[in-house]
């Protein structure tokens, strides 16, 4: 793997790591503690006050390998890496209002959903048109394994990219839900759009994805079972940005089903249980959703929960990997 990429991953960890040293000391003083939901598992309420907008420990990290290492790209007008961190940082920081909001009146309610999905879609909107005027984008869908494409008229395909990336961000903000789990998730995803990266010559975009790569694993030291700090919106709908921005600026949304299906079983079975809870007045599927609360509902210790989870992702990872590989250049 180029040397670039190795230095995003490791400058990536160690900004996190020492960033989570100075950060979760500040958010403890300043009172910034998460409400938990009291629908949740009744065990979870020993985690009320843990520190919550630990995301800024990865978002500080990526941004810093940006300018550390990716400053030769971007001064070469190579500029898909810093698209993908901004359009991320967008969600970011409509996450971190929303944190703001909850701390503020120390409950789990934050921004009302129609100004929350407004702001994502405008964000979804703008990321598009900047990737399709810098040529990182086009309106060809790419179906992996088939190795076909078929093109869409550009209105459509706005579309469809606005819905995968607002669906894509709550999803991963939705299997935020237990210790470790989103990030210990998200890690072989930022992988396999690394080494994708690499291989397709985009060494932009893997100087930041191999900086999420990094700084995830930084965070988890700090939110692995039991969590000392909680990424909050703040980090997990900047992440969600990056997953699909990774896969947008790589032209290959379409293998966000693959790696992101740990992201779509939790949100689907959150749709599921609701739509049946209502249309049989009261019965579930599911113990708890989303699956993780289902699970856990049954016995699944967190630790156990996040090995397994991962486990299926990282499998699905090589599956989409198998998947382009016939894309790569000879």
């Amino acid at each position: 793997m180029d040397l670039s990429i190795v230095l995003s991953i490791l400058l990536g960890f160690v900004v996190s790591a020492v960033a989570g040293r100075l950060l979760i000391p500040v958010l403890r003083r300043l009172k910034a503690g998460q409400a938990i939901k009291e629908i949740g598992p009744t065990w979870h309420m020993t985690k009320q006050g843990t520190p919550t907008m630990g995301g800024l420990m990865f978002i500080i990290a990526i941004a810093v390998v940006l300018v550390v290492i990716g400053w030769k790209d971007l001064m070469a007008g190579r500029l898909g890496g810093l698209y993908t961190y901004l359009f991320a940082l967008v969600f970011g920081a409509i996450g971190f209002l929303d944190d703001y909001m909850k701390v503020k009146k120390k409950e789990n309610t934050g921004l009302t959903a129609g100004p929350k999905f407004l702001l994502q879609l405008a964000a979804a909107i703008v990321f598009t048109i900047l990737l399709r005027n810098e040529g990182y984008l086009s309106p060809d869908l790419y179906i992996p394994f088939v190795n076909v494409t078929f093109q869409l008229p550009w209105v459509v395909y706005m579309v469809f990219a606005a819905f995968v990336m607002v669906g894509t961000v709550n999803a991963v903000n939705i299997t935020d839900g237990i210790d470790g789990l989103s990030s210990s998730v998200t890690v072989p995803v930022a992988m396999f759009f690394t080494i994708v990266a690499v291989q397709w010559d985009r060494g932009e975009i893997g100087v930041v994805s191999g900086a999420l790569v990094g700084g995830l694993l930084g965070f988890l030291i700090y939110n692995f079972h039991p969590a000392k700090v909680f990424m909050g919106d703040t980090g997990s709908l900047f992440m969600g940005g990056m997953v699909c921005g990774l896969a947008f600026a790589l032209d290959m949304p379409l293998i966000l089903i693959l790696v992101g299906i740990i992201y779509i079983a939790e949100t689907l079975s959150d749709i599921i249980q609701v739509t049946y809870f209502k249309a049989t007045h009261g019965k579930r599927i599911f113990r708890m959703a989303p699956l993780h609360h289902h699970f856990e509902m049954g016995g699944w210790s967190e630790v156990k929960l996040v090995v397994v989870f991962t486990s299926v992702t990282v499998v699905f990872c090589v599956l989409a990997y198998l998947g382009v590989a016939n894309r790569f250049p000879v």
